[in-house]
């Protein structure tokens, strides 16, 4: 009797023990997969999940529960400091929504709804310095947005960024549209080539990505403030992973906490149009800082400067001088009498004599030439209701334009000048940094915001990449940082290619305005290379409505306009819309782009083509029901073809509604451009 209770009892204990161990086995299971924290888009069609892998931060998205980007690392390696990359554990979630509408001073749409979930992952490390890392997540139904935020802490004080390790992992190889970094120009002047991923090296932000399943997306960023530029730096056939432009030393970043990135963007959609009019970027970016934006205004300028491209002007002294009192009047003139609001003046100032290129320590940004009175052109500019647009090239001397920028907004100030076209014609900044770099994103800040308190709205060209930044700081009116149609004044490989145009919406575009520059009605001018602009004249009138810049340039000679009816669609198109829609377009194909204009009931339509023909439709059912419209169509005429004959083009007028179509024919290289006004009541 005593043996058999005996081994109960072992029994019993033994049992026991195995019970113990298996609830400690399931306590460590559950501490080891605790729910990954998962937040989703307004609409439900977009869901971002976030995890840690053995101390490791991942993200992955999905829209329509099927992967965009599988699990991606995130984090950031130090200089001189143990890197922020693992080791972390979750100290507090937080949840948070915002569903509000903000009116733009001027924009691509008057209302702007931000609608957003957002998701905030609190990261502590487990042990060492045990310090902190913020991760936040916004997704809105047209995107995703996260950044890293870095707190105010003892333990993390100065930071040197060696890098960011932030991964964008897809689900399958995709065709990517990119431009190369920095090794064929270091401000965005480069092609657009459509690639597999794994054909592809480093590229630039904005990218755009096609799938097999119809799905398009971009990568891009939001908010670049006083930080490094993202580039994406291909690793395997379905991976970019994030990296930094670096300062000449070699340091990404310079920081203090508190200090937050950028956002890293993913802007996504069921089609090109989708990904060109979301406006992600924008609600990304912090609202207006300035009290008074009623000296904003949106323009269209003409301008000294596209006969320097053909060199019937030089920017330098001499006998073919453009910048001169006489001839400024002369542009002035013909501002008042067709409804300019600006006339943009390049050369005016020393500086540009000789290889002003490699010298731009030389210029001076108060000092006119002798053939040039400031103070009489502003005058005569004011009689004629014509603002001068002021100019400042830099040539990359960015310590030589701080030293003076003060005084010369000042200047401008003085004498109405209330827009500087910005130039930076140099590989470098100062001789040795990158303009997407630290140092460049700081100098083109100062220039803002000192341009700001001067009430001067700014034109950047040669700049970095646009961010959004005009939310904040509404005077950056438009850039160039792309191709622009003085490529087809000089360019060596012939000018811009005619599919050039049908890419950027897509592309460049989703960084902000673009200051393209079209309006070219000459086609038959020459020049050392023989470059050509490659379009009809039907596409140059088109392009100002596919081509978004609330300061838009005719950028031809005064005299080349004179007695073409096809001017009135240059004069009459506005610069700025209240609505925009992409109707139809196929990327490097073709676009057709409805815009509403800002002050009336008018909606313009633009449509391009690449190097073919086309034969399309435009859907009308964008217009309001029950009203009539006159359709006032500006085409190819018989004949057009943008290498042999760019000139035919007929204007005709058709009475239409929401409920029809309007076919059209698009030559090669050819457009449409079409004015739709309602009929009086």
């Amino acid at each position: 009797m005593t043996k058999l209770l005996l081994t109960d009892k072992i029994t019993c204990v033994k049992y026991l023990k195995t019970i113990a161990c298996l609830w400690l086995l399931v306590v460590v299971l559950m501490s080891c997969s605790k729910p990954n924290e998962v937040v989703t888009s307004p609409d439900g069609n977009l869901q971002v999940e976030f995890k840690l892998k053995q101390g490791i931060p991942y993200y992955n998205i999905q829209k329509a529960q099927q992967p965009l980007l599988l699990d991606s690392k995130m984090g950031f390696q130090l200089i001189d400091q143990d890197d922020l990359t693992g080791n972390f554990k979750i100290v507090a979630v937080e949840r948070d929504s915002k569903n509000q509408t903000w009116e733009q001073p001027w924009g691509e749409f008057k209302e702007v709804v931000d609608n957003h979930s957002e998701l905030t992952i609190k990261l502590q490390e487990e042990s060492g310095a045990n310090r902190l890392m913020n991760i936040v997540f916004r997704v809105f139904n047209d995107g995703v947005g996260f950044r890293y935020e870095f707190p105010k802490q003892e333990q993390l004080d100065s930071v040197m960024i060696a890098d960011e390790t932030t991964e964008f992992t897809f689900a399958k190889e995709h065709d990517v549209w990119w431009m190369p970094v920095h090794s064929e120009n270091s401000y965005y002047e480069s092609y657009y080539r459509k690639n597999k991923i794994g054909e592809t090296d480093t590229i630039n932000t904005p990218a755009t990505f096609e799938t097999n399943d119809g799905t398009f997306f971009a990568i891009h960023e939001a908010n670049l403030t006083d930080f490094a530029s993202m580039t994406l730096r291909q690793t395997t056939e379905k991976q970019y992973i994030s990296e930094l432009v670096p300062w000449s030393n070699g340091v990404k970043v310079y920081a203090q906490t508190p200090f937050t990135s950028p956002w890293r963007t993913v802007i996504i959609g069921d089609n090109p149009g989708d990904v060109a009019t979301a406006t992600i970027t924008l609600n990304l970016n912090e609202p207006c800082v300035l009290e008074d934006v009623s000296w904003i205004e949106p323009s269209k300028y003409i301008g000294i400067w596209w006969g320097m491209h053909l060199e019937k002007y030089t920017w330098g002294q001499g006998p073919k001088h453009g910048a001169t009192t006489e001839n400024t009047k002369r542009y002035i003139d013909f501002a008042n009498e067709n409804g300019f609001d600006g006339v943009l003046v390049e050369g005016w100032n020393y500086g540009w004599d000789g290889d002003w290129a490699s010298n731009g320590e030389n210029f001076s940004f108060t000092k006119a030439y002798p053939d040039f009175d400031l103070e009489e052109v502003c005058r005569y500019a004011a009689s004629k209701n014509v603002r001068l647009i002021g100019h400042h090239e830099t040539a990359g001397a960015v310590s030589n334009y701080e030293a003076q920028m003060e005084d010369a907004f000042k200047l401008y100030h003085k004498n109405g000048v209330n827009a500087v076209k910005t130039g930076y014609v140099n590989k470098y900044l100062d001789g040795k940094e990158w303009h997407d770099s630290q140092f460049g994103v700081r100098h083109y800040r100062k220039v803002i915001e000192t341009a700001a308190r001067y009430q001067i709205m700014i034109d950047n060209h040669e700049p970095v990449k646009g961010t959004g930044l005009q939310r904040t700081y509404p005077n950056l009116m438009t850039q160039e940082g792309a191709r622009g149609q003085e490529y087809d004044a000089w360019s060596a490989d012939g000018g811009n290619t005619p599919e050039h145009t049908t890419i950027m919406p897509f592309t460049r575009m989703l960084a902000g305005p673009f200051d393209f520059t079209p309006g070219t009605f000459d086609f038959d001018y020459q020049t050392p290379n023989n470059a050509k602009v490659q379009t009809t004249l039907a596409k140059q009138l088109a392009m100002y409505v596919i081509i978004f810049s609330p300061q838009q340039m005719a950028s031809d000679l005064p005299e080349n306009y004179i007695g073409k009816p096809a001017f009135e669609f240059v004069k009459q198109v506005p610069a700025i819309w209240s609505n925009t829609k992409v109707l139809d377009a196929v990327i490097g194909d073709y676009v057709i782009t409805a815009r509403k204009d800002w002050d009336s009931e008018d909606w313009y339509v633009g449509a391009i083509s690449d190097e073919n023909e086309r034969q399309l439709s435009v859907d009308l059912s964008f217009l309001d029901e029950a009203k009539q419209y006159t359709a006032e169509i500006y085409r190819d005429g018989k004949g057009a073809d943008y290498k042999t004959n760019p000139y035919p083009i007929i204007i005709e007028n058709k009475q239409v509604d929401n409920t029809g179509k309007l076919k059209i024919n698009l030559a090669k290289g050819g457009g449409v451009a079409i004015r739709l006004s309602p009929l009086q009541q």
